[in-house]
């Protein structure tokens, strides 16, 4: 038998593959459990390298962690002690006893032999004005990358000292103490998504599906291609180097898409059982249909996920690689291990039903009836009676409502969180941060200007080194002293320039500006003898990853959308119909970054999803959540139209096929987005900034596009389009063929074991 003379639903990789794993599902299960294994034991062989500091952002600030790095000078670890009068009235910098806690803490910090460059406050002038404040600052030896582990003794050593003196606010902040704390919470935090996400996912299967057995399987799969996926990434990152924000990406939407994926398949399988087919042909039907949605579903994420690339960003990069592979894997076993599953367990996979009124298991080779069948929803057939009344009216209504959530979005202002803007008040190192600041306005907060000059040593460079430091201050840049520590050998100097503005964000910003603009200028560049001068910092590196991701934001948008737009003309034979998927995700992505704005920036509704208004959006989410919600969204769409072109295929009117198919796949749609969401809202409840906006805005996103998108917006174009949905230009005619259908076969009225509500245009 030819291709062309082979049924539709026996054609196609996915067919292909359910088939094969169908016949042989023993080795279909041994071979992913076999792939598990060992993707999981390269892992732990190679282990996971991540990006390193010199590399996490761009512009100068890169070019100053290369020129050190270069020279081999580390950058060190620095650490500050603020040594603070309680009340106003208390112990001054001036009196014994504040002294004597300030020598306390310099010799505490010797002890523990882990530090170097300890320097008393009142050799080095760290005194502040008002008399109240004193700063300790040192070093932590060894490799800056992993100061934080060593650290612990130090913060104890401190610790003990502010025991001792009761009387005195003794607390410790800087590159290793931050750095603990923040990846202690975010460890906290990561243990308790992964602790509620997967029993939350199971619980909602259950309910779908009111069998344990069934609800197993998507969940199963989805962990076993997260835990495979760490593995192969472990071994990809010594190419391409990982972080931990990539590791909670990869967990997030392994298992959102890994479950999302079983259930379209599982879910078709049932619906076919449930109308009379036998297994094999229910598992074959599922595998042309469904499975062949998952491959373009998974297809279209992994090419949203490869948009990350152009933003030339490392930890963009580690991100868009980990999903990608992340989404490739879950898509493979839904399609190779999945069929495989369910030929071996046949109705077994009922087992551990709950009991529903109503519910009855037909035998006698009848298969499965009542149970996961096409049911109508008579929530959404009600309101798509409605909807196809007046589309127009409809479509006007849904978009405007769309639109003005986007409005904040105009406005939105995006940059790196600062500790107390990320963690709030629930670490102590963030309100440590901001007393230091107010104490010592930029004094944990410098600016770093590396000096490479031809000779270091020479009059002319000298001179331009003083006139930057005398300049900065004079131009209000800076409140000084500016340091100078100068590296012979290497012909390099160090500035160390404290930012006028401390923990305000947007006064620093302004004073890092006239440093690189006005005083770099004046004096650096104009030096006989100075090579370049990059500055950098902790200001400097918030501001180069946002105009990095501002700039890379075009053409990761062009290629996301470009290729979504191509993928969805190949797979579904239709301008229109590609056309009109790109139109609504980028509507629901407005709409997200809309509310997102909102709530985040200007605080609006905070409080009632435990957040707080920071001012801004993290610079990284916009970007990584329109690409992931274009990924996502083709879940939904694919699904929801392909069920729709296959009645329109089986002889169905333009507008019957519409509800035929939404009607049909809304309990699906709406099981995967209940998934979606709470997944995403677990997220959402985490003590970082940075991981609460992203879980709410993926899960408003995905609630956006499974409700509104889908259940009125799509439905209501479609058949205001009518049969200008399937018009294909005669110079595409030659493209591939469209998504299968497994109903080809039948009649039309045998294509809708469910009934569906009638609709009657006005």
């Amino acid at each position: 038998m030819t291709d062309r003379e082979r049924p539709r639903s026996t054609r196609g990789l996915a067919a292909r593959a359910g088939a094969w794993s169908a016949r042989h599902p023993w080795a279909a299960v041994g071979g992913w459990l076999v792939f598990v294994v060992l993707a999981l034991a390269v892992g732990a062989t190679s282990g996971r390298v991540d990006v390193k500091e010199s590399e996490e952002v761009p512009g100068e600030s890169r070019r100053v962690s290369r020129l050190l790095e270069g020279a081999g000078l580390e950058h060190p670890a620095g650490e500050a002690v603020l040594v603070q009068a309680r009340s106003p009235d208390g112990a001054g910098t001036g009196d014994p006893e504040f002294r004597g806690t300030v020598d306390a803490v310099v010799d505490a910090v010797r002890g523990t032999g882990l530090t170097s460059g300890v320097t008393s406050p009142y050799a080095s002038g760290a005194l502040s004005a008002d008399g109240r404040s004193a700063l300790v600052r040192f070093d932590v030896r060894g490799d800056p990358e992993r100061a934080d582990d060593r650290v612990g003794p130090v913060l104890d050593a401190v610790a003990e000292v502010a025991d001792r003196h009761p009387d005195q606010r003794v607390e410790q902040f800087g590159d290793a103490s931050a750095g603990r704390a923040m990846d202690e919470a975010y460890g906290d935090d990561l243990a308790r998504a992964e602790f509620s996400a997967l029993p939350l996912a199971f619980g909602i299967l259950l309910v779908v599906f009111g069998a344990v057995v069934a609800a197993l399987l998507p969940v199963a799969l989805a962990l076993s291609a997260f835990l495979a996926t760490t593995g192969l990434v472990a071994a990809i990152s010594h190419l391409v180097p990982m972080s931990d924000v990539a590791n909670s990406v990869m967990l997030l939407v392994g298992l959102a898409v890994g479950v999302d994926y079983c259930l379209f398949y599982l879910r078709r399988e049932r619906e076919e059982r449930a109308a009379g087919r036998d297994a094999a042909t229910a598992l074959r039907i599922a595998a042309a249909t469904s499975g062949h949605a998952v491959l373009v579903s998974g297809f279209t994420v992994i090419v949203a996920m490869g948009g990350m690339f152009l933003t030339g960003v490392a930890d963009f990069k580690a991100m868009g690689l980990a999903t990608l592979m992340v989404v490739a894997v879950a898509m493979t076993g839904s399609v190779t291990a999945l069929p495989a599953l369910l030929s071996l367990l046949g109705d077994r996979v009922e087992k551990g039903r709950l009991p529903r009124p109503g519910d009855r298991l037909h035998r006698g080779g009848r298969g499965r009836r009542g149970r996961g069948g096409a049911r109508s929803s008579r929530v959404w057939g009600a309101v798509l009676r409605r909807v196809l009344r007046r589309p127009g009216l409809s479509v006007v209504l849904a978009g405007g409502v769309l639109l003005l959530l986007a409005v904040p979005a105009a406005g939105m202002r995006t940059a790196e969180l600062t500790p107390r803007q990320e963690l709030g008040g629930s670490v102590p190192v963030a309100a440590t941060y901001e007393r230091m600041n107010e104490a010592f306005p930029g004094g944990s907060d410098r600016a770093e200007v590396v000096v490479r000059a031809d000779d270091i040593g020479a009059a002319p460079v000298r001179a331009a080194i003083a006139g930057f430091g005398d300049r900065a201050v004079a131009d209000g840049a800076s409140g000084g002293p500016v340091e100078v520590t100068v590296h012979p050998r290497q012909n390099l100097a160090v500035l160390e320039v404290p930012l006028a503005g401390g923990p305000d964000e947007k006064r620093s910003e302004r004073s890092l500006k006239i440093l690189r603009d006005e005083v770099r200028p004046a004096t650096l560049d104009r030096a006989e003898g100075v090579v370049e001068a990059p500055i950098g910092g902790s200001t400097a590196a918030s501001v180069d990853f946002t105009d990095a991701i501002g700039s890379a934001v075009p053409p990761v948008f062009a290629f996301v959308v470009v290729l979504a737009f191509l993928l969805m003309l190949v797979f579904f034979r239709s301008p229109v119909i590609a056309l009109t998927a790109v139109v609504l995700n980028l509507l629901s992505a407005g709409a997200a970054y809309g509310i997102l704005t909102a709530v985040f920036q200007h605080g609006w509704g905070a409080g009632l999803v435990g957040a707080h208004g920071v001012g801004a959006v993290v610079s990284w989410l916009p970007l990584f959540l329109f690409v992931i919600l274009f990924g996502l969204s083709t879940d939904y769409h694919v699904f929801v139209v392909s069920r729709i072109r296959e009645a329109r295929l089986a002889g169905r009117t333009t507008r019957d096929a519409v509800v035929h198919g939404v009607v049909t796949t809304a309990g699906v749609v709406t099981s995967a987005a209940v998934i979606m969401v709470g997944v995403f809202a677990v997220f959402g409840t985490l003590s970082m900034q940075s991981m609460k906006q992203m879980g709410l805005g993926l899960a408003v996103a995905v609630l956006i596009d499974a409700t509104v998108i889908r259940g009125v917006l799509l439905p209501a174009v479609m058949v205001l389009l009518g049969e200008r949905n399937w018009y294909l230009p005669r110079r595409l005619r030659r493209l591939p063929g469209a998504v299968p259908t497994g109903g080809a076969a039948r009649p039309p009225a045998a294509a809708a074991p469910a009934e569906v509500p009638a609709v009657r245009p006005e």
